[in-house]
């Protein structure tokens, strides 16, 4: 194995963090990932599942950017 190879480690992380992380719901969580608006699950047994936590930490700095950047775009609009 090369020693200079970079892992990326995963951390996956369960349903309960994933409602704590976001503030969504079960059901919404699951509808938005069906949509292909949020990060869809990862299998990890026959009755098990989780999702990538730097993937839902993604979903919410999008959520944050697009909140921000259409505020912004709001406020200049009332100020002309």
């Amino acid at each position: 194995m090369n020693t200079e190879t970079t892992i990326t480690e995963i951390e996956f992380i369960k349903l309960p963090e994933v409602k704590k992380l976001t503030g969504l719901g079960t059901t919404k969580i699951y509808q938005m990932a069906n949509d292909g608006l949020f990060p869809a699950q990862v299998k990890l047994g026959e009755r098990s599942v989780a999702w990538i936590k730097s993937e839902v930490l993604e979903w919410n700095r999008d959520r944050v950017t697009q909140a921000r950047g259409h505020s912004h775009q709001q406020s200049e609009q009332l100020a002309s």
